[in-house]
């Protein structure tokens, strides 16, 4: 028989993002079932996922975890996180987990804890690739072994099945490798017997804590789902939730405001209403959920593509910043010339990148405000197949960054490097080259979960 009702408690938009605790203890009164959080995602970019390592430092997820675990084991309720790591891969688990255990030793703690594992290995996913199993989504094209085999890392980005079988297994505690952002919030109302569509969307609101409130800044929400729809309040008394604000999170990392795709199938709010039901709390109704005739998982996947040098410098000087394009273009025609005869490398074996912060370096050509800056920082962004190489270009670069001319001045102006030496390495930079998804018959098959059974008394 399921609940008439689930509580889902989202403290922030990521872990380590921080919160203040207070709120914590609001959706604890108010009565949570469940603590969801997601502990990463592709947003910072293919690092993360390619070398394996947080965005996040330890101290931070320390210090939001120990308030979670602590606020779970006092109301009896699970915590979920997903994605952990930022990239979720295996090691990402285990380092949230290694966390974990030292929070729950520290603090004499008996929670049971699983582990949810996602990093794929290319020779596997080749085969499936080979039957016809893994699919391009736009705007990549058909997969070949070989960029399976670049990859550092792989990810299958799992939805809330292998979360509620750990869930159900006894999991106190669930560590979740790389998974949709509402699939952390959707699992336990799915399990307790919430409808979909609900579900689904509530999870879609409240992925990001408090973005769907009208400070974003004050911590979480809780959505409180039942049989024909949900409500959004927030944690901080002085903050709201309005209408606009809980449908605009539908316009957030989506293509169609009105339907996205999960590895279960498509949530659909195109009939879905937004009712005030006083001045912070939202009601919503009329959401759906498809089912989809072939359940898939995303692959995600990261290589390197070469290694930075950075160099910057600053111009003040106002004859070069009314002819600022004239002289970048002129930079990045030298620097050519001169790598060329200096360390005999052709355009094919490097690649520059040159932006102008203070002017257009966001925009581009696109930019609508195009009239001379008061300074503009100059960015070289150097990539070649090695470090080395790199950085030797980034060098060859350094007096033209300080005293190249533009075509009419008859003397060497002087910028400013910010630092000494001007040239940072980077290291390898790394790049998303999976964008697929791969037919299961089973949403657990992808994934494997550990268990760690209790050993304090709580």
């Amino acid at each position: 028989m399921s609940d008439t009702s689930i509580r889902v408690l989202v403290p922030a938009g990521m872990l380590g993002a921080g919160f203040p605790p207070e709120t914590i203890e609001r959706g604890l009164a108010l009565g949570a079932d469940v603590i969801a959080v997601d502990g990463g995602s592709t947003d910072s970019g293919p690092h993360y996922l390619g070398s394996a390592t947080p965005k996040t430092t330890r101290a931070q997820v320390e210090h939001d975890l120990r308030i979670l675990l602590g606020a779970a084991a006092r109301a009896r309720i699970p915590l979920i996180v997903g994605s952990c790591g930022t990239g979720g891969t295996d090691a990402g688990v285990d380092w949230v987990a290694g966390i974990v255990e030292d929070l729950l030793a520290a603090e004499g703690l008996g929670l049971d804890v699983a582990a949810i594992y996602s990093e794929q290995k290319a020779s596997a996913l080749a085969g499936r690739l080979a039957a016809g199993a893994v699919h391009p989504l736009p705007p990549l094209g058909d997969l070949d072994r070989r960029t399976l085999e670049d990859c550092t890392r792989i990810v299958a980005m799992m939805g809330h099945e292998p979360i509620e079988a750990a869930l159900r297994a006894g999991a106190d505690v669930v560590l979740a490798g790389r998974a949709t952002d509402t699939a952390v919030a959707a699992a336990y109302p799915l399990m307790r017997g919430m409808p979909a569509g609900p579900t689904w969307h509530a999870a879609k609101i409240v992925e990001c804590g408090g973005q769907c409130t009208t400070d974003p800044r004050r911590g979480g929400v809780l959505a409180t789902i039942d049989r024909d729809g949900f409500t959004i309040e927030p944690l901080d008394p002085a903050v709201s939730c309005t209408p606009t604000s809980v449908a605009a999170h539908m316009l957030y990392e989506t293509a169609d405001p009105f339907r996205m795709r999960e590895p279960a199938g498509t949530i659909d709010v195109t009939g879905a209403t937004y009712r005030a039901l006083d001045d912070r709390t939202v009601r919503v109704e009329g959401s759906a959920f498809e089912p989809a005739e072939q359940h898939t998982v995303k692959l995600e996947g990261a290589r390197i593509s070469g290694y930075e040098t950075l160099s910057f410098t600053a111009i003040r000087d106002p004859h070069i910043l009314a002819n600022i394009e004239d002289w970048a273009a002129l930079l990045h025609r030298v620097l050519g010339e001169w790598v060329e005869r200096t360390l005999r490398l052709g355009p094919d074996e490097y690649a520059v990148d040159i932006r102008l912060y203070g002017h257009n370096a966001v925009l581009g050509k696109r930019d609508p405000a195009r009239g001379p800056a008061r300074e503009v920082g100059v960015m070289l962004l150097v990539r070649a197949q090695d470090q080395a190489t790199a950085t030797a270009v980034a060098k060859v670069a350094n007096p033209l960054m300080l005293h190249l001319p533009t075509a009419d001045m008859d003397h060497l102006p002087s910028t400013a490097f910010p630092f000494s030496p001007a040239e940072t390495e980077r290291g390898p930079a790394y790049e998303f080259v999976l964008n697929h998804v791969l037919d299961v018959d089973d949403p657990c098959e992808p994934f494997r979960t550990t268990h760690r059974k209790a050993t304090a008394d709580a």
